[in-house]
């Protein structure tokens, strides 16, 4: 999946110290693509939910790989990908070599993916939401401390990506906070040193804050 970044995603002026936003690649890994959730009918055919933004890629895509739960500690496993077909909002694969139930039944948690040099290549200054969780951000208007790291990002909550972080030092809940992704706040995207750099408007950390006790009596007071 994709966050993308407004157009103009470069930003060449000297006001406002702005950076560079095009995002540079990080080592080799995956791309993944949907998640087996369990078998579908008695030939093999497995039901999956979509993890990537472009479905439609399934019809160039001879091969792909299995990579197992951790639990089972194995490869990940190279197939390939016989047919396929949409069922409402998820995918049903069928491989080669599963033929049956008992073939498709070990697979179930199983995620199809591809190595990250063969995902589709993106805009200018779009960035595959993957290469951004697990980056740490830094708030230049506050002379660059680290705020969090971002766990994921939340794609429909709000008109815009919002960045999920996890904040240091602080206990859930409010060791959580959601920043807009927007090209306003953003400064600088480097996925090959995890950073991301922005300027966040004073006090946006703490909106969505946890209420405090005595808030939460005054809330319940009023109703």
């Amino acid at each position: 999946m994709i966050a993308a970044l407004p157009s103009g995603s470069t930003d060449d002026s000297s006001s406002g110290g702005s950076g560079n936003y095009e995002p540079t690649p990080r080592p080799p890994a995956w791309t993944l693509l949907a998640h087996l959730i369990r078998p579908h009918g008695r030939k093999g055919e497995l039901v999956a939910e979509l993890l990537t933004d472009f479905p439609e890629r399934f019809h160039q895509r001879k091969r792909v790989f299995l990579i197992p739960p951790e639990r089972v500690g194995t490869r990940p496993r190279e197939v390939r990908l016989e047919n396929f077909w949409f069922l409402r909002s998820r995918i049903i694969l069928r491989f080669q070599g599963i033929d049956s139930i008992n073939d498709a039944e070990p697979l179930r948690g199983y995620t199809v993916a591809i190595p990250h040099a063969e995902r589709a290549p993106l805009d200018y200054g779009a960035v595959y939401v993957g290469d951004l969780v697990g980056c740490s951000v830094f708030d230049l208007n506050q002379g660059g401390v680290e705020i969090g790291q971002i766990t994921d990002v939340d794609r429909w909550s709000s008109s815009s990506e919002l960045l999920v972080l996890r904040r240091p030092g602080l206990r859930m809940p409010a060791a959580e906070a959601l920043i807009p992704f927007v090209r306003d706040y953003l400064v600088l995207i480097d996925i090959a040193a995890r950073r991301v750099e922005m300027r966040l408007p004073q006090g946006l950390l703490d909106i969505n804050a946890p209420l405090t006790e005595g808030e939460k009596r005054e809330t319940g007071s009023r109703g």
